[in-house]
Protein backbone atom coordinates (compact mmCIF):
# COMPACT_ATOMS: atom_id res chain seq x y z
CA UNK A 1 0.00 0.00 0.00
CA UNK A 2 1.13 3.64 -0.90
CA UNK A 3 -0.34 7.02 -0.29
CA UNK A 4 0.13 10.49 -0.25
CA UNK A 5 0.00 12.96 2.55
CA UNK A 6 -0.48 16.26 1.23
CA UNK A 7 1.46 19.12 4.07
CA UNK A 8 1.92 22.69 4.55
CA UNK A 9 5.31 23.84 5.83
CA UNK A 10 5.34 26.67 8.35
CA UNK A 11 8.95 27.98 7.16
CA UNK A 12 9.92 28.90 3.39
CA UNK A 13 13.20 26.90 3.73
CA UNK A 14 13.40 23.31 5.41
CA UNK A 15 17.36 22.96 6.99
CA UNK A 16 19.53 20.58 4.61
CA UNK A 17 19.75 18.37 8.12
CA UNK A 18 16.09 18.09 7.98
CA UNK A 19 15.39 16.80 4.61
CA UNK A 20 16.42 13.21 5.11
CA UNK A 21 17.18 13.56 8.80
CA UNK A 22 13.91 13.09 10.42
CA UNK A 23 12.20 10.21 8.42
CA UNK A 24 13.27 7.60 10.35
CA UNK A 25 11.91 8.87 13.44
CA UNK A 26 8.82 10.00 11.68
CA UNK A 27 8.24 6.35 10.55
CA UNK A 28 8.79 4.39 13.48
CA UNK A 29 6.28 7.06 15.31
CA UNK A 30 3.48 6.79 13.39
CA UNK A 31 3.73 3.04 13.25
CA UNK A 32 4.64 3.44 17.40
CA UNK A 33 1.20 4.78 17.63
CA UNK A 34 -0.64 1.89 16.61
CA UNK A 35 1.63 -1.18 17.76
CA UNK A 36 4.72 0.08 19.87
CA UNK A 37 5.95 -3.79 19.63
CA UNK A 38 6.00 -3.21 15.76
CA UNK A 39 7.81 0.05 15.63
CA UNK A 40 10.35 -1.62 18.01
CA UNK A 41 10.79 -4.61 16.59
CA UNK A 42 11.80 -2.68 13.48
CA UNK A 43 13.69 0.06 14.99
CA UNK A 44 16.12 -2.30 17.06
CA UNK A 45 16.19 -5.71 14.87
CA UNK A 46 14.46 -5.11 11.37
CA UNK A 47 11.62 -7.54 10.03
CA UNK A 48 11.39 -10.94 10.89
CA UNK A 49 15.14 -11.61 11.50
CA UNK A 50 16.25 -9.41 8.60
CA UNK A 51 18.00 -6.38 9.40
CA UNK A 52 15.42 -4.69 6.26
CA UNK A 53 13.04 -2.90 7.07
CA UNK A 54 10.23 -2.88 4.60
CA UNK A 55 8.46 0.39 4.75
CA UNK A 56 9.84 3.60 2.27
CA UNK A 57 9.13 7.39 2.69
CA UNK A 58 9.87 10.47 0.55
CA UNK A 59 11.46 13.75 1.75
CA UNK A 60 8.97 16.31 1.48
CA UNK A 61 8.46 17.97 -1.79
CA UNK A 62 7.47 20.84 -2.33
CA UNK A 63 5.69 22.70 -5.85
CA UNK A 64 5.17 26.07 -6.15
CA UNK A 65 8.78 27.46 -4.59
CA UNK A 66 11.75 29.93 -6.11
CA UNK A 67 15.21 28.14 -6.76
CA UNK A 68 17.54 29.40 -3.80
CA UNK A 69 20.83 28.86 -4.53
CA UNK A 70 22.05 26.07 -1.55
CA UNK A 71 18.49 25.86 -0.04
CA UNK A 72 15.88 23.58 0.36
CA UNK A 73 12.53 25.81 -0.47
CA UNK A 74 9.21 25.21 0.69
CA UNK A 75 5.95 26.28 1.04
CA UNK A 76 1.79 25.36 1.16
CA UNK A 77 1.85 23.12 -1.57
CA UNK A 78 4.01 20.12 -0.65
CA UNK A 79 3.81 16.09 -0.45
CA UNK A 80 5.27 13.23 1.74
CA UNK A 81 4.47 9.71 0.03
CA UNK A 82 5.17 6.48 1.97
CA UNK A 83 3.82 3.04 1.89
CA UNK A 84 5.11 -0.63 2.46
CA UNK A 85 4.27 -3.99 1.11
CA UNK A 86 3.62 -5.36 4.53
CA UNK A 87 0.12 -4.91 4.83
CA UNK A 88 0.27 -5.04 8.88
CA UNK A 89 2.69 -1.70 8.85
CA UNK A 90 1.09 0.14 5.66
CA UNK A 91 -1.82 -0.16 8.00
CA UNK A 92 -0.58 1.06 11.16
CA UNK A 93 1.14 4.11 9.12
CA UNK A 94 -1.92 4.92 7.56
CA UNK A 95 -4.22 4.65 10.69
CA UNK A 96 -2.17 7.02 12.44
CA UNK A 97 -1.77 9.46 9.99
CA UNK A 98 -5.75 9.75 9.94
CA UNK A 99 -6.36 11.57 13.46
CA UNK A 100 -3.09 13.76 12.69
CA UNK A 101 -2.95 17.78 12.39
CA UNK A 102 0.28 18.10 11.72
CA UNK A 103 3.67 16.13 11.52
CA UNK A 104 6.82 17.30 13.23
CA UNK A 105 9.31 16.63 10.42
CA UNK A 106 12.45 17.50 12.76
CA UNK A 107 12.73 21.67 13.30
CA UNK A 108 9.76 22.06 10.52
CA UNK A 109 6.17 21.51 11.45
CA UNK A 110 3.63 19.87 8.12
CA UNK A 111 0.41 20.63 8.72
CA UNK A 112 -1.53 17.75 7.26
CA UNK A 113 -4.17 18.51 4.58
CA UNK A 114 -5.23 15.74 3.42
CA UNK A 115 -3.83 11.92 2.48
CA UNK A 116 -4.72 10.47 -0.89
CA UNK A 117 -4.55 6.29 -1.23
CA UNK A 118 -1.96 5.93 -4.36
CA UNK A 119 -3.28 3.69 -7.34
CA UNK A 120 -2.80 -0.17 -7.84
CA UNK A 121 0.26 0.04 -10.27
CA UNK A 122 -0.11 -2.83 -13.35
CA UNK A 123 3.16 -4.79 -13.30
CA UNK A 124 1.50 -7.99 -14.82
CA UNK A 125 3.75 -8.20 -17.58
CA UNK A 126 7.04 -8.54 -15.57
CA UNK A 127 8.78 -5.83 -16.14
CA UNK A 128 8.43 -2.01 -14.83
CA UNK A 129 10.19 1.37 -15.31
CA UNK A 130 10.79 2.76 -11.47
CA UNK A 131 11.88 6.51 -11.77
CA UNK A 132 12.93 7.61 -8.00
CA UNK A 133 12.40 10.82 -6.62
CA UNK A 134 14.85 11.02 -4.09
CA UNK A 135 18.46 9.52 -4.27
CA UNK A 136 19.11 6.09 -4.41
CA UNK A 137 21.53 4.61 -2.45
CA UNK A 138 23.82 1.60 -2.84
CA UNK A 139 26.49 0.30 -1.30
CA UNK A 140 30.01 -2.28 -2.58
CA UNK A 141 32.53 -2.79 -0.03
CA UNK A 142 31.02 0.15 2.56
CA UNK A 143 31.50 2.57 -0.21
CA UNK A 144 28.59 4.24 -2.13
CA UNK A 145 27.96 3.94 -5.92
CA UNK A 146 26.41 6.10 -8.20
CA UNK A 147 24.74 4.20 -11.11
CA UNK A 148 27.20 4.50 -13.96
CA UNK A 149 29.64 2.86 -11.50
CA UNK A 150 31.54 -0.38 -11.66
CA UNK A 151 29.39 -2.96 -9.33
CA UNK A 152 25.86 -0.16 -9.14
CA UNK A 153 23.82 -2.64 -11.13
CA UNK A 154 25.27 -5.71 -9.57
CA UNK A 155 24.80 -4.64 -5.86
CA UNK A 156 21.04 -3.32 -6.59
CA UNK A 157 20.30 -6.78 -7.74
CA UNK A 158 21.50 -8.30 -4.71
CA UNK A 159 19.67 -6.02 -2.70
CA UNK A 160 16.47 -6.44 -4.51
CA UNK A 161 16.81 -10.73 -4.16
CA UNK A 162 17.44 -9.99 -0.64
CA UNK A 163 13.89 -7.95 -0.58
CA UNK A 164 12.77 -10.83 -2.26
CA UNK A 165 13.84 -13.21 0.17
CA UNK A 166 12.44 -11.51 3.21
CA UNK A 167 8.98 -10.92 1.73
CA UNK A 168 9.15 -14.80 0.56
CA UNK A 169 8.90 -13.58 -2.98
CA UNK A 170 10.42 -14.98 -6.27
CA UNK A 171 14.32 -13.80 -6.45
CA UNK A 172 14.66 -13.81 -10.09
CA UNK A 173 15.24 -10.56 -11.07
CA UNK A 174 16.76 -8.66 -13.96
CA UNK A 175 18.32 -4.46 -13.97
CA UNK A 176 19.17 -2.30 -16.29
CA UNK A 177 20.05 1.58 -15.67
CA UNK A 178 18.34 3.66 -17.80
CA UNK A 179 19.19 7.43 -16.87
CA UNK A 180 20.42 8.92 -13.65
CA UNK A 181 20.50 12.45 -11.71
CA UNK A 182 23.70 14.73 -10.69
CA UNK A 183 25.73 13.01 -7.49
CA UNK A 184 24.03 13.67 -4.26
CA UNK A 185 25.37 13.78 -0.54
CA UNK A 186 23.29 14.37 2.46
CA UNK A 187 24.84 14.82 6.32
CA UNK A 188 22.36 12.89 8.60
CA UNK A 189 23.09 12.13 12.66
CA UNK A 190 24.22 8.18 11.29
CA UNK A 191 26.81 9.28 9.07
CA UNK A 192 26.43 10.83 5.28
CA UNK A 193 24.68 9.42 2.19
CA UNK A 194 25.39 9.85 -1.38
CA UNK A 195 23.70 8.84 -4.24
CA UNK A 196 21.14 10.15 -7.15
CA UNK A 197 18.10 9.82 -8.68
CA UNK A 198 18.40 7.33 -11.40
CA UNK A 199 15.58 5.31 -13.88
CA UNK A 200 16.04 2.04 -13.65
CA UNK A 201 14.71 -0.84 -15.61
CA UNK A 202 13.29 -3.95 -13.55
CA UNK A 203 12.18 -7.48 -14.81
CA UNK A 204 10.71 -9.49 -11.94
CA UNK A 205 7.43 -11.49 -10.79
CA UNK A 206 4.78 -8.75 -10.48
CA UNK A 207 4.33 -9.27 -6.98
CA UNK A 208 7.87 -8.15 -6.45
CA UNK A 209 7.72 -5.68 -8.59
CA UNK A 210 4.77 -4.57 -6.80
CA UNK A 211 6.61 -4.29 -3.75
CA UNK A 212 9.51 -2.46 -4.72
CA UNK A 213 6.97 0.45 -5.55
CA UNK A 214 5.33 0.03 -1.85
CA UNK A 215 8.67 0.20 -0.52
CA UNK A 216 11.47 1.48 -2.93
CA UNK A 217 14.81 1.23 -4.20
CA UNK A 218 18.58 0.47 -2.61
CA UNK A 219 19.39 0.97 0.82
CA UNK A 220 18.06 3.15 3.61
CA UNK A 221 14.53 3.86 2.42
CA UNK A 222 13.21 4.70 5.94
CA UNK A 223 15.54 7.47 5.43
CA UNK A 224 13.46 8.93 2.48
CA UNK A 225 15.59 7.28 -0.43
CA UNK A 226 15.12 5.64 -3.04
CA UNK A 227 11.29 6.14 -3.38
CA UNK A 228 9.94 5.69 -6.57
CA UNK A 229 7.60 8.13 -8.38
Amino acid sequence: MRFHVDVAANVPIVPWGDVHGPARAVLYGLVGEQDPGLAKELHDAGWQGSPLRPLGVSPPLFSGTRPRPGAYSASSDGVISMGSPVSRIAACLLAALASRKEIRWGSVTLTVKGIRLDGIADHAGGTAVFETVSPLLVKHEDLYLLPEDPHFQERLTHNIRHKADVLGLPDEVEVEVLDSGPRRRFDLPKGFRIGATARIRVAAAPKLLDALYEWGLGLSTVEGFGWVR
